[in-house]
């Protein structure tokens, strides 16, 4: 309801008090406040992104806000969610993020959804809001929350980090462009690593996600020039912000209903490959690694093809670090040829996927066999010698 019925709003005295700093500015004003008390936002995910925007969404006042979350707090989300406690761990995130809206803004009502976002869910769980906050980290959520936002004809404020970059947007919003328009179609899988994988600055989701609950409160207020049509890019270690113009592709296909996004984006492709590799290469548990290397048994090589700064933090006794870009590139393959020598390759990883990868590429380069340890480093912490960090 972008456009209410401000008759019908009322500020209370605790509103003058709470957001006096607001009503003094002449764009927000008390009209301005009572658009932002009739509002409601629903925001997918409280991770990286959710946390700080809705932090300050339940600050500005924002009357109804709608959560979509199914994941638990862990230790590693402490480092960038904001919104989350050391208190919170192990319990389910929009639990965690409730309780601090509520702290913030006692007046703010809070829906909760937990449950995956889908094709099946996602229509009805948009219908009573007015704008949609995208904070996923994953193409198959972003393509439905694009595609859904466009069937409803909800402003989608869009945000996405990785390592020191993030960017920001605002789509289908004033006739303007999609997900669609910058991203036709979605990366293969796994050519995009995720922040578990290739990591994140803590503090840069909080600039992105701020980013995007301002766009929101913008839009809400009818106030300056959204980032609609705008893609903003944002890179922290040379604290720069560039710009990119987005316009809608006259020949993009119409989106006339909600499909299967993991199908779309060639997960189950990727799975059943992966599945097929697996099947034909050989595997072994940390626990069986464990009991190979205590035994002294000559024959093997034990290779770590994560990369150097992940080595540092955590090793298992033994291994030879040689990092996957170096395998990818070529340079790996001639290492791991000559530290062979005749000898047996076993090769692990953080949890199993790049070294797996990595002892494909070996096969198909080199014709080298290998065995790949299930679970990586992090089951090797968990199941066989908890000392060793996990990351």
């Amino acid at each position: 309801m972008l456009n209410p019925n401000l008759d019908e709003i009322q500020l209370t005295k605790d509103d003058y008090e709470r957001y006096s700093r607001h009503l003094i500015l002449p764009e927000v004003g008390v009209e301005g406040q009572k658009r932002l008390k009739a509002a409601s936002v629903l925001c997918i995910g409280t991770g990286g992104l959710g946390s700080p925007l809705l932090l300050y969404l339940a600050a500005a006042g924002i009357g109804r806000i709608g959560i979509v979350d199914f994941d638990v707090v862990d230790h590693s989300n402490l480092q960038r969610q904001v919104i989350h406690g050391t208190s919170w761990v192990g319990k389910p995130k929009i639990q965690s993020a409730k309780n601090r809206i509520l702290e913030i803004n006692p007046y703010c009502q809070v829906d909760l959804y937990e449950t995956r976002l889908s094709s099946e869910n996602a229509l009805s769980i948009m219908e009573p809001y007015d704008i949609v906050v995208d904070g996923t980290d994953n193409f198959p959520t972003r393509y439905l929350v694009n595609d859904a936002c466009v069937l409803s004809g909800k402003p989608n404020v869009y945000g996405s980090i990785f390592r020191f970059e993030g960017q920001a947007t605002v789509f289908n919003y004033q006739d303007g462009p999609n997900y669609r328009d910058l991203y036709p179609e979605p990366p293969p899988p796994g050519l995009v690593p995720s922040c578990a994988e290739g990591g994140v600055l803590g503090i840069l989701p909080g600039i992105i996600g701020v980013i995007q609950a301002t766009e929101t409160v913008k839009i809400i207020l009818g106030q300056g020039q959204t980032l609609n049509g705008r893609l903003l890019l944002f890179n922290a270690l040379n604290m720069t912000f560039r710009e990119l113009k987005l316009r809608p592709n006259p020949e993009r296909p119409v989106i006339e209903k909600l499909i299967d996004y993991e199908e779309f984006c060639g997960i189950p492709q990727a799975k059943a490959m992966e599945a097929q590799q697996q099947s034909e290469m050989q595997e072994m548990t940390v626990t069986e690694l464990k009991q190979l290397l205590d035994s002294g048994a000559d024959g093997y090589v034990v290779i770590d093809v994560r990369n150097p700064n992940e080595y540092e933090i955590a090793k298992i006794p033994g291994t030879t670090l040689i990092p996957l870009p170096e395998i990818e590139n070529g340079d790996g393959v001639a290492k791991v040829q000559e530290l062979l020598n005749g000898h047996k390759l076993i090769a692990h990883c953080k949890m199993g996927g790049r070294s797996a990868k990595a002892l494909a590429i070996l096969k198909e380069r080199a014709g080298i066999d290998g065995i790949n340890v299930k679970g990586g480093i992090t089951a090797w912490s968990r199941e066989v010698d908890p000392s060793v960090p996990e990351y």
